[in-house]
């Protein structure tokens, strides 16, 4: 049985991808900050929750610790906590507010992986999908065809652009374990509060890369309708 730990996964695209991977058989660890509310949304889900703060080294790895002893190796880890930051324009931004998204959306996601690839190690078809944006590629923000093109978010940008980076890089190094990037689209979540899809739609890419399997492709960026620009 494959055995998957979603980061950020007590609500939201998270939340989604939970329900729709255990019901295709898979193990599913929510990692979530809030004990009360991750333990809540596992019980609903029949997932299972391990207190996980993405931007607290002592909790990640006592995680990465807690699933190694309960299951012995990951299978597939989906990366996809994160936060948008403050409504500002860009001259408003500061470096402290740049970093507070930063050590979520970016430090967050490579403090998490660094800690749990020995576990994925272990796995015969190691998987990281990495929850990334349109609002980082370049190729979309620049196209006035594109919604994505209407939003000025600089340190929430900036930051997808850096996870995008950060997927080719890790599919580069490491080559035995399938890493990919995923655009969700504007979905409507506790996120963006707008956005056109539901949020199975906005589900589609993670749960598609998230069953890969050891055949699959590795170091693209997709969204629920193929590949996308970086």
């Amino acid at each position: 049985m494959t055995i998957t730990l979603i980061t950020g996964g007590n609500k939201g695209l998270g939340y989604e991808a939970a329900r729709r991977l255990i019901a295709l058989g898979q193990t599913v660890y929510i990692g979530a900050r809030n004990i009360e509310l991750g333990t809540k949304a596992a019980e609903e889900l029949g997932a299972r929750f391990v207190q996980l703060d993405v931007t607290d080294d002592d909790s990640v790895n006592a995680a990465a610790a807690e699933i190694i002893n309960k299951e012995g190796r990951l299978d597939v880890l989906i990366n996809n906590a994160g936060i948008a930051g403050g409504h500002l324009k860009p001259d408003e931004i500061t470096a402290e507010e740049t970093r507070r998204v930063y050590e979520t959306n970016v430090f967050g996601l490579v403090r998490v992986t660094h800690a749990f690839v020995p576990l994925l190690r272990k796995s015969e078809a190691p998987v990281i999908v990495n929850v990334g944006s349109g609002l980082g590629s370049f190729g979309m923000v620049r196209n006035p065809e594109k919604i994505e093109s209407t939003v000025n978010a600089l340190a929430y940008c900036s930051s997808k652009a850096a996870v995008s980076m950060l997927t080719v890089q890790y599919a580069k190094g490491m080559p035995d374990i399938k890493v990919n990037a995923v655009d969700p689209g504007p979905t409507k979540t506790d996120l963006t509060g707008h956005g056109m899809q539901t949020v199975e739609e906005g589900t589609d890419a993670i749960v598609k890369m998230a069953t890969i399997g050891k055949d699959g492709p590795t170091g693209i960026f997709i969204d629920r309708k193929g590949e996308i620009p970086w």
